[in-house]
């Protein structure tokens, strides 16, 4: 049997086209997209990106920074409100309030107490979300101090997402996590004290140096905390981050992680345990504790809802059309200071690349229902992805019911892999990154 070992590369497929798909010539979509009337019945969200943390990690590929004063985050934090002014007044967004905001990173919860009052206060002015059903929030436990948490909370965040990735404190310096071990049962204290409606925490199955015993060490910790909701993320070595950078340095093809099989056995261990505990698995992911806890940024975006995204290298998907922001935080700064639209990239969608899309990333959650596609795109996904779809269900992947399309939990557990099997035949050989 032939291991499928770890390479560099990304293997998570978060959207669809791949983002090498995008380009400048298409930025010009963006304008005539907010030059439109706003649609009818499309929730809106918003993400604001804040890149600022203690350290980088070995295996963060986002844009982060972790050099900046408080002077640079102060104007940083006044370039968001003023980007966010530009997108406010196209008529696209005229007059309509987000049902969900999310704000991630970097390192959201860097930021002090004063200066999230501040940025929420700003914000909520230009494009209000005191109706919004659901404000998450990224956390990194280091950062957290009771003020702050409480602050959070006052501000009106339902979800706090603490990115513990692991319990051992080896691994976690291993990998250059900025929080230590004794860091998290603060952090998580500080949460529950101040009585947040949702707290999620986020691990990484195959961090370097993981072994049996360190992963069911860990799901056990968490075990015990009983958060609201866990994420488990498979360690894989995008090509921008420090690990890979070391790869290169050392001729190494196969990055120093477990390979693939063990990461999916990992992961599917954590889930069941969860799920003895009375957990639900509600998405490739995920696991929620209870029918009341919903991730309802992720949701509503896997079935097409609008998403404005602030900040540098956020990304956007308003009315069929991507786009992302320039990716240097000084190029950033400077275009919204102009008055200019900071946009790098963007990738207009037809209507079959609307199709694929939503089914590409409702298959994350393990099952696709067919008459909402059938109501939506006039299309019969069985009929659309046949030859897709046939040596999935015949490999015990993925099954075809009279409602809907499902994964078997093996399929789940590696839908990533499965995905790019449904993707147009333009963009089967190309990057996701």
């Amino acid at each position: 049997m032939t291991v499928e070992q770890t390479r560099a590369g990304n293997y998570f497929v978060s959207n669809y086209p791949p983002f090498s798909a995008w380009s400048l010539d298409a930025v010009a979509s963006v304008a005539e997209k907010l030059a439109e009337p706003p649609p009818e019945d499309v929730p809106l969200g918003l993400y604001v990106h804040l890149p600022f943390c203690r350290q980088r990690c070995d295996f963060c590929y986002f844009k982060v920074y972790t050099d900046k004063s408080s002077a640079d985050i102060r104007r940083y934090l006044d370039t968001l409100a003023a980007e966010l002014a530009l997108l406010a007044e196209r008529p696209y967004l005229a007059g309509r309030r987000p049902s969900f905001v999310y704000f991630g990173g970097g390192t959201p919860s860097y930021l002090s107490a004063s200066q999230l009052r501040e940025l929420f206060g700003s914000l909520s002015e230009i494009l209000p979300f005191d109706a919004a059903e659901e404000i998450a929030f990224e956390c990194e436990p280091g950062t957290l101090q009771q003020p702050k948490v409480a602050a959070l909370a006052e501000l009106g965040v339902t979800r706090a997402s603490l990115g513990v990735e692991h319990f051992d404190p080896d691994l976690l310096e291993r990998n250059h996590r900025a929080h230590r071990a004794d860091e998290i049962l603060r952090a998580y204290g500080f949460l529950r004290e101040a009585d947040f409606k949702s707290v999620n925490i986020d691990l990484i199955a195959g961090m370097v140096g993981e072994t049996d015993a360190t992963w069911s060490e860990c799901i056990g910790r968490t075990i015990e905390l009983l958060p609201e909701s866990v994420t488990i993320y498979q360690m894989e070595v995008p090509f921008n981050t420090t690990l890979y950078g070391r790869m290169r340095e050392g001729g190494e093809a196969v990055a120093p992680v477990a390979d693939w099989a063990t990461k999916r056995a990992w992961a599917d261990e954590g889930f069941a345990r969860l799920e003895a505990y009375g957990y639900r698995i509600g998405s490739a992911y995920t696991a929620c504790r209870d029918e009341k806890t919903r991730f309802l940024y992720r949701d509503a975006l896997w079935k097409g809802a609008d998403m404005a995204g602030i900040g540098v290298s956020s990304f956007s998907h308003l009315g069929g059309v991507h786009f992302q922001n320039e990716h240097e935080i000084e190029t950033y700064e400077r275009r919204v200071a102009a008055g200019e639209a900071p946009h790098l990239r963007a990738y207009p969608m037809n209507e079959d690349e609307r199709l694929v899309r939503e089914f590409l990333l409702q298959m994350k959650l393990g099952r696709v229902g067919l008459t909402p596609f059938e109501e939506k795109f006039g299309v019969d996904l069985r009929e659309r992805f046949g030859e897709a779809l046939a040596p999935q269900v015949a490999d015990g992947l993925v099954e075809i019911t009279d409602g809907e399309i499902r994964t078997t939990r093996a399929g789940l557990m590696q839908v990533d892999r499965l995905l790019p099997a449904y993707f147009r035949p333009e963009h089967r050989t190309e990057r996701v990154c």
